[in-house]
């Protein structure tokens, strides 16, 4: 390694830094920054129309249930990165999950750990379309 390169960091830190920024993106769902937040149609559908505020409590309602989100463990975190989470929304079964890539959202981010080369994006998403 030469004297200008920065060793790695180790694999507990990079694991809890990754945590870090997928909760806070988690936390500000409704201001995500660079990163993005999606939901497939199916999604919308069982939300239904939100335009002129119709449903928006239901939106809202579902964006709580993932901020909130805290079931973590190693059947649905093996990784502890915070990145993936099963609820249940309105009588169906649901996932979110985090994909991280690189800012021009192109390809698979370099490093994840690094906000500066990493744009996160949550979706959501049925489990039956998983």
């Amino acid at each position: 390694m030469s004297d200008n390169q920065a060793a790695p960091a180790p694999a507990a830190h990079r694991t809890s830094t990754i945590a870090h920024l997928n909760d806070a993106l988690r936390q500000h769902l409704t201001q995500p920054g660079h990163n993005r937040v999606v939901m497939t149609i199916s999604v919308q559908e069982l939300i239904g129309d939100v335009s002129l505020f119709r449903n928006f409590r239901a939106q809202a309602e579902l964006l709580r249930s993932i901020r909130d989100y805290d079931a973590f463990g190693p059947d649905v975190d093996p990784h502890g990165e915070h990145d993936f989470g099963r609820f249940e929304f309105r009588g169906a079964a649901l996932y979110w999950k985090i994909d991280y890539y690189d800012r021009a959202l192109d390809f698979g981010s370099p490093d994840p750990a690094d906000p500066d080369v990493t744009a996160r994006v949550l979706t959501i998403l049925l489990t039956s379309e998983y």
